[in-house]
């Protein structure tokens, strides 16, 4: 008989906790209930039953109340997220509240407390085509245009203020209980005369992956930049959903697939959301509702939109799945591209893994077989493959960056009526500060690290912990007055070139430019205008951005990478340089792309460029294989952080001794360190790590199951800050 319920807590114990039932009835699993815990009444998920328990029943206190009446969790998510907890060495209370809403995990109901939805009235679609309206209120505008594409909106989707706004004008009106999407509202609004003519290589991917829809497969879709993904995730998600089946979509960064969202919503007449962190906790939980009610068929998100709880998942598609976003970096760190592998697997339905640039462990998965390959060689529409040159920089004067060969290429393709992008991974006017008389530079005393100059709020800006400082008026060493800037960023690039090119726009897009609400969909509304002018930016522009008028792109400063203490530095300059030569000649147009560089004869740059990113991924494979690094091994590292340098030290010192107790010949675990993190001060913590590595995975993960509660337990855990890392891609 049932009279212990185990509960998983949101505490940073890996333990279940014991409660009595009392006279409630048995909750099911993957419920929520209330209980005291400590002084405190907390929010768990029943994780378990018992007849009796280690504890005497005195000790053990009675359910406070229970939430639930059906799990929150179907069978294959409860899977995986239990599974993930032990992968990941993370408290499983953590783990299932992290892939709830915050609004449930605080004690809101789990039903949906509005059916209102929101739809385009006559007056409204008299609008759409209206330039001066879309010009006077651009939200507007694209809420209704958005309103007309998908027939009725649940009320998350469009912000409610706009709503009320265009219902008070009578270009919206609320309507109550609107059906259940069904698969005949499902299908592409648009006819086949319309939609895009494939490619072969295209038609080729769409059939194989469309014969094995309802059974699981990891397909890699290699295309190069510009060869039509998307198009093929269209067609995928159109005969998905015409199952009547749902689909989740996951992307690096929504504020750089508006592009994509809008061909779905263009495209597809179904409900759908976008799950990203600018929603309220209230639009969160209504759209996890909605989804596991059907009321939505197809989210795109970002990586914490794995959990979408989907009661009849068709498929997972995968966006540039090469990308480190997708790798939590704090707390519970997860890879959602992995993670998305072992739903669909648990689900029994295929997953696409699309990129340009496919990661490493993705490449090393599919010559093992685990993967099926698909290729998109050529660019789609007739564009041709951009034409690449390197100029070698050494011995060259330089304005701002620019040689005097780049600037020629830049008026040429200016004066040919076309658009140029010149990217700079380095935001801010200058990466240093530095008095001219004695040398001293002006550091972050809290990361040891050199402030960047920000010349249009006259600051200085440490970008690893965040800090602030006035712009300092003389040396802080030998009081001179006499301090220069050293290095170019993009506010400097910006700056030199509206004096170079008066006549010209010049469109800076980086996370400065960028951080008003809106100011990224207003820049790339100016630049599909696809008038003459000059892009500057970060890897925000690398990445999703379909810009038919760029001619020619740019690399200015790259060089730093070929010499990074990270071995990942080589495969994520490829990854890079591939990706923004991509934006170049993407349409009718040829294009051209200059790599500045002052060591044009590296080897992996030669690679690169002569035989393309499948010839550098071998070599790098090689490479790794020979010099024993991931994917051919398993890695965990070992973060601690302290205030007092020494105390992490010596935390990372006794758990190594726990591992070496151990170790022996027929059990070749390789430890190494403690060594400072790549950077190893932040925010006035001292950060060290201890690397664990081993030919085999399930060996790795032997050994942490074995030794992690005891490394909680020893005296310094709870003196300084540490976190467990399986499979980094960052350290």
């Amino acid at each position: 008989m049932i009279t212990i319920i185990r509960v998983a807590l949101p505490v940073p114990l890996a333990v279940l906790f014991d409660y009595q039932l009392g006279n409630q009835p048995v909750p099911v699993k993957g419920a929520r209930v209330k209980v005291p815990f400590g002084s405190r009444n907390l929010i768990g998920i029943v994780a378990d039953y018992a007849e009796s328990s280690e504890l005497p029943l005195t000790q053990i206190k009675p359910l406070l109340a229970i939430l639930d009446q059906q799990a929150l969790f179907s069978e294959a998510l409860w899977k995986l997220l239990h599974w993930a907890a032990i992968y990941y060495q993370y408290p499983l209370g953590e783990v299932l509240q992290a892939a709830l809403p915050k609004a449930l995990r605080q004690g809101k109901a789990a039903s949906i407390t509005s059916s209102i939805q929101w739809q385009i009235t006559p007056l409204g679609r008299s609008l759409l085509d209206c330039s001066r309206y879309s010009r006077q209120a651009p939200k507007q505008h694209a809420a209704l245009r958005q309103l007309y594409q998908q027939n009725a909106l649940i009320p998350y989707a469009i912000k409610q203020p706009i709503l009320r706004t265009l219902q008070a004008k009578g270009l919206v009106q609320a309507i109550q209980n609107q059906p259940i999407a069904t698969p005949d509202r499902l299908l592409c609004q648009q006819t086949e005369k319309l939609l895009p003519i494939l490619t072969a290589e295209q038609q080729s991917a769409v059939t194989s992956i469309s014969q094995q829809l309802n059974r699981f497969d990891v397909w890699l879709l290699q295309g190069v930049t510009g060869s039509g993904k998307t198009e093929v995730y269209l067609r995928l998600i159109a005969q998905v959903l015409a199952q009547g089946k749902q689909i989740i979509l996951l992307v690096p960064e929504i504020s750089l697939t508006h592009q994509t969202i809008d061909r779905l919503q263009r495209r597809l007449s179904v409900p759908l959301a976008v799950h990203h962190s600018g929603l309220s906790n209230s639009e969160r939980l209504e759209l996890w509702l909605a989804a596991q009610s059907e009321q939505i068929v197809l989210v795109v998100g970002t990586r914490s939109a794995l959990f979408t709880p989907f009661p009849n998942l068709g498929m997972i598609i995968v966006d540039e799945e090469h990308d480190r976003s997708y790798k939590q970096q704090n707390g519970w760190r997860y890879h959602a591209r992995d993670l998305s592998i072992l739903r669909a697997r648990n689900e029994g339905i295929p997953i696409v893994l699309g990129s340009a640039t496919p990661a490493l462990e993705s490449l090393y998965n599919l010559h093992q077989g685990k993967y099926r390959s698909l290729w998109l060689t050529q660019r789609a529409g007739g564009a041709k493959s951009a034409k690449q040159q390197l100029i070698d920089l050494k011995g060259k004067p330089l304005t701002a960056g620019m040689s005097s060969e780049l600037l020629s290429h830049i008026h040429q393709h200016l004066q040919a009526g076309n658009q140029v992008l010149l990217f700079l991974n380095r935001r801010g006017y200058a990466p240093t500060l530095l008095c001219h008389d004695c040398g001293w530079i002006a550091a972050c005393l809290r990361c040891d690290r050199y402030y960047t100059f920000h010349h249009h709020i006259q600051k200085l800006c440490c970008h690893h912990c965040g800090k602030q400082h006035s712009l300092i008026p003389q040396c802080a060493t030998c009081g001179s007055t006499h301090l220069i800037t050293l290095g170019i960023g993009t506010e400097q690039l910006e700056l030199a070139l509206r004096l170079l090119l008066p006549q010209i726009p010049i469109q800076r897009i980086d996370r400065d430019s960028t951080r008003l609400k809106g100011a990224l969909a207003r820049q790339l509304a100016t630049i599909h205008q696809g008038t003459p002018q000059v892009l500057i930016g970060t890897q925000m522009l690398a990445k999703g951005h379909h810009f038919p008028d760029v001619t020619l792109v740019a690399l200015l400063d790259i060089d730093a990478a070929l010499f990074s203490a990270d071995y990942r530095a080589a495969e994520r300059l490829a990854q890079l340089y591939t990706q923004v030569a991509g934006r170049a000649g993407r349409a009718s147009k040829p294009g051209e792309v200059i790599l500045q560089t002052h060591h044009p004869q590296h080897p992996l740059l030669q690679t690169l460029l002569l035989q393309g990113y499948p010839a550098f991924t071998e070599q790098v494979l090689e490479e790794r294989r020979q010099a024993l690094l991931p994917p051919y091994v398993s890695h965990a590292i070992l973060f601690a952080e302290s205030l007092q340098s020494q105390r992490a030290i010596d935390f990372l010192i006794a758990v190594r001794q726990l591992f070496e107790k151990t170790a022996s010949q027929a059990n070749p675990l390789w430890l190494l360190g403690p060594m400072p993190s790549l950077q190893a001060k932040r925010a006035g913590y001292f950060r060290w790590q201890l690397l664990l590595q081993h030919p085999s995975r399930e060996t790795l993960q032997q050994q942490l199951r074995l030794y992690f509660r005891n490394i909680i337990a020893l005296p310094l855990a709870r003196k300084i800050k540490w976190a467990l890392d399986v499979d980094p891609v960052e350290g």
